[in-house]
């Protein structure tokens, strides 16, 4: 419904010429995933325990209710009305053979069937989700080598951890949903993870947290370069942007500031309303806007360390994991910018009828987005 009401706009809009509609059309692209809830990533966990005894056992830790959607979905059903801890635990139990379909446990590339249970808990506070904790366990088989695991019931980016119980150093792999991991030998030590490789692993999580699985994040770039196409007024809006984002997600991250989801989330798609909106009515930068991306910029920084922390971040490379992914978020933030320079701004942002043919039609879109997001965060 929402995509459809945006496509109707966007062929109103076509009297901006192509490039109009081409940027309406990459948006309206976007927003056909705008119902899923933001920021699924970090939001699926998988820890591997080799017991001594030659036992295994896989926790993961995820969303009990999108798990519970994705299974009626995949079963041909309708998601359940009753969302609570015991009603989603009756209904993971029920959906076992289902959720086993889409799970692997693999010893020298042979399926295993694992023993299953399944525990539900409600969110720490009113605006978080039930959490499902599910675990996997049996017996390794007689002299298996290696060991590998494929989870196909998240569509985003998620962590893996595979240790022995004798070992303080754990593996952790980086995998998309349906991805199989790579082979964990058994029998040799865990190897050990790198500097460069904890840096190259959350640069590619913050980038990733904007482009493609931070529509929000996303859309209120795009607001600010929206304004004016000139490099002194992006450069301005940006550079506060990054300078708040980067303070809160330092102070969220080390526990200084501290801010429930319930509060934060909301107010950053108010936030990206209201940049769309004044986009509507300005035509020039102001001093005020500044100030005010500057605190819109404080808002988005909880967001990304709520996301951050749902991830976790390595002990022994605290600093190095930290500082690159608000690299990979800078990343992700001048990729859109970039798209956006080379679809509307270099053709087009010194016509005269740049403001009523662009700014307008792309930011009504992205304010009825941000306006649509607010209402559904409250309600949650």
């Amino acid at each position: 419904m929402l995509t459809s009401i945006f496509g109707i706009m966007c062929s109103a809009s076509r009297r901006g010429g192509l490039v109009g509609s081409a940027l309406c059309a990459v948006i309206v692209a976007l927003l056909g995933g705008a119902e899923v809830r933001a920021h699924e990533i970090g939001t699926t966990r998988v820890s591997v325990l080799f017991e001594e005894g030659r036992t295994y056992n896989v926790e993961i830790v995820t969303d009990a209710g999108t798990l519970v959607e994705k299974l009626e979905a995949s079963a041909g059903g309708s998601s359940p009305v009753d969302t609570g801890s015991v009603r989603l635990q009756s209904l993971l139990t029920s959906f076992d053979e289902k959720f086993r379909q889409r799970v692997t446990v693999a010893f020298d590339a042979q399926d295993v069937r694992p023993a299953i249970s399944y525990a539900v808990a409600p969110g720490i506070d009113a605006a978080s989700p039930a959490v499902a904790t599910i675990r996997l366990t049996g017996q390794v088989p007689l002299d298996a080598r290696h060991f590998t695991w494929t989870y196909a019931w998240t569509f985003a980016s998620y962590a893996l951890t595979v240790q022995r119980a004798a070992s303080e150093n754990a593996a952790t792999e980086w995998l998309e949903g349906g991805q199989t991991s790579a082979p964990f030998a058994l029998t040799s030590p865990a190897p050990l993870i790198t500097r460069l490789d904890t840096a190259w692993r959350y640069l590619t999580l913050g980038f990733t947290h904007i482009v493609p699985l931070g529509l929000d994040h996303t859309l209120f770039v795009l607001g600010l370069y929206l304004l004016s196409g000139r490099a002194r007024s992006v450069l301005w809006q940006v550079s506060a942007f990054t300078v708040a984002h980067s303070i809160t997600l330092g102070l969220s991250i080390y526990d200084v500031v501290a801010v429930s989801p319930k509060i934060v989330e909301p107010l950053i798609a108010l936030s990206i309303a209201y940049v769309a909106i004044e986009n509507i009515f300005l035509s020039e930068l102001k001093s005020r806007r500044v100030a005010l991306v500057f605190a819109f910029g404080l808002l988005h920084g909880m967001g990304f360390a709520g996301a951050l922390k749902e991830v976790g971040l390595p002990r022994s490379e605290f600093v190095t994991a930290l500082l690159t992914f608000n690299v990979g978020v800078e990343a992700g933030q001048l990729a859109v910018i970039g798209a956006a320079f080379m679809l509307v701004g270099w053709p087009c942002a010194n016509r005269a009828w740049y403001h009523s043919r662009i700014v307008v039609p792309m930011s009504t879109l992205i304010a009825c987005t941000a306006v649509y997001w607010t209402i559904q965060r409250l309600s949650f």
